[in-house]
């Protein structure tokens, strides 16, 4: 277990995160705050890198107009951004990290960036994952 990953843990706590799960072995954290929307994020240090990612939506067919709308909506993303998996049905937020000089603020504004995408772009995303 790695100094970064307790470091991590702690940061997780102190902004009163759930760990519903942990792997002290592959250094991953799932984590919820449900009462703000998040749910199932997935935290992993990863030799130097910090990376955020939690399941937005799956789409059943994906189209250029959808896939359009996450990039335009991805230049307003403060911290992290759209993607999507191998499949091209699974949309999730990514967000990456240094973990060498990480701090809580900066860890606490890519999961406030998160709670704001999904509170201000809610109804698109419950639209798309319908498509």
């Amino acid at each position: 277990m790695s100094e970064n990953f307790n470091k991590v843990k702690d940061y997780l706590l102190d902004l009163e995160y759930r760990i519903v799960y942990e792997d002290i072995n592959e250094e991953l954290f799932v984590i919820e705050k449900e009462e703000e929307g998040i749910s199932n994020v997935v935290i992993d240090c990863e030799d130097s890198l910090l990376i955020i990612e939690g399941l937005l939506f799956e789409m059943n067919t994906g189209s250029e107009e959808i896939y359009k709308s996450l990039l335009q909506k991805n230049r307003e993303v403060i911290h992290g951004a759209f993607t999507i998996d191998e499949s091209g049905k699974k949309v999730i937020f990514r967000d990456t990290l240094q973990l060498e000089n990480l701090d809580l603020n900066e860890l606490e504004a890519t999961l406030n960036s998160l709670k704001l995408l999904l509170s201000e772009y809610s109804e698109e995303l419950i639209e798309f994952s319908k498509a």
